[in-house]
């Protein structure tokens, strides 16, 4: 299995990145041996993969970051590089190749201070991979500063140093930064797709991996997640269960509060994995491991990582509350498709009673203002406004209707 066949319902972006990769390799065979370029190529420095959400563009940028790191023989035999199994492939699919470097926001933005000893890097040439590649995986979430700082090395890079930028649109990236890159579209994979990779990938079974893959839509992660997580499914049947219990105001505080501290408990146990992690491998680096008293100077970088990880925790709590709310649209989305009588197929079969419940105690307008209200409160979440707050009052509005 090559590092393709992570990218589920991609195959004309596989073809493509497979084409640059192969004439990726062929530079760099060419300059080891003090040889002329190939005349065409279709590798370039930057590139900039968007989609929707689950469409895979960071996996597809891992995919090819992987592809360029490359070494198997096989390569050389004309194959396209990506094999999955050698030392290139592996590292850099696990995020340990010394010349993969990864960028993703761990608070609502990316500051320039995440990306300065980056940007450093990328003028420098590989330590011992082929290329040196740069993976920025919230493109959207550069600020202006960390921008401008990405602008410039994009604008001159080393000769064997490619930028990835991954973002949910190409409206969401500088015009001046996507207009140096080569733009890939990902589209949503199809329901089909999703369920076959998690038969196949996962060992689901299938009728579980149709009901995960209908369920989310085609989102791949989230399919994988709920195919797979018995906690997981449990707090998407919580989620589906809102709709009938903001019959009245307690209800709906209720509701909005259980919502949020489930997000937050969420976020808690993803933190407590990565963090003490994340914890214990710096006091290694910096010589205070297995219970040894921390060198002197370095209380300033272990207060840096706690604050990143702070911002981390808000941030994770803030898209599992975005994921639960993707969960609700999907739940009333349904709802007005019966009211319609779309032959549109139902997302959320297992909640089958409830759909028809609410479609038949409502009607189109009333259903099309709590997806409204849905959108609002996600909307609320991007300005920062506090969850509890933001929650209650689509609560609130998901009654009155």
């Amino acid at each position: 299995m090559s590092v393709w066949d992570d990218l589920v319902g991609q195959e004309r972006v596989s073809e493509q990145l497979g084409a640059a990769a192969r004439d990726a390799d062929a530079l760099v065979t060419a300059a080891a041996a003090d040889v002329p370029p190939p005349e065409a190529s279709k590798m370039t420095h930057a590139w900039l993969f968007t989609g929707p959400p689950g469409a895979g563009r960071n996996q597809a940028a891992r995919a090819f970051a992987a592809a360029l790191q490359c070494v198997s023989p096989d390569r050389a035999l004309g194959g396209i590089p990506g094999c999955g199994f050698c030392d290139g492939c592996h590292t850099a699919l696990i995020g340990t190749h010394a010349d993969v470097s990864t960028i993703a926001a761990v608070g609502a933005q990316i500051l320039v201070d995440d990306m300065r000893d980056t940007v450093r890097k990328s003028f420098t040439s590989p330590a011992n991979g082929r290329w040196q590649v740069i993976l920025v995986e919230d493109a959207e979430r550069l600020n202006e500063k960390s921008a401008n700082a990405v602008l410039k090395a994009v604008e001159e890079p080393a000769p064997r140093t490619v930028w990835l930028l991954c973002a949910p649109s190409i409206e969401d990236v500088l015009p001046t930064i996507r207009s140096r890159c080569r733009h890939l579209n990902l589209s949503t994979p199809s329901v089909d797709a999703v369920a076959d990779m998690l038969v196949r990938r996962e060992g689901v079974e299938p009728a579980a991996a149709m009901a995960a893959a209908r369920a989310t839509q085609g989102h791949v992660d989230h399919a994988r997640r709920l195919a797979t997580d018995p906690a997981a499914r449990a707090r998407r049947a919580a989620v589906l269960k809102l709709p009938l219990r903001v019959e009245d105001v307690g209800g709906c505080l209720k509701a909005a509060q259980e919502l949020v501290d489930a997000a937050s408990d969420d976020a808690k146990q993803l933190a407590e994995e990565m963090d003490g992690k994340e914890t214990e491998e710096l006091r290694n680096a910096m010589g205070g491991g297995q219970g040894g008293r921390m060198p002197r100077g370095t209380a300033g970088v272990m207060k840096d990582l706690e604050d990143r990880q702070k911002r981390r925790r808000t941030r994770t709590q803030r898209d599992s509350l975005d994921l639960a709310l993707t969960d609700l649209t999907g739940f009333y989305r349904d709802v007005l498709a019966l009211q319609l009588g779309s032959r549109v197929a139902i997302s959320n079969a297992d909640a089958e009673d409830a759909l028809e419940r609410l479609a038949r105690a409502g009607s189109p307008e009333s259903t099309l203002r709590r997806i409204e209200a849905i959108a609002a409160c996600r909307d609320a979440l991007d300005r920062n406004v506090a969850p509890l707050l933001a929650v209650e009052a689509m609560t609130m509005a998901l009654r009155a209707g």
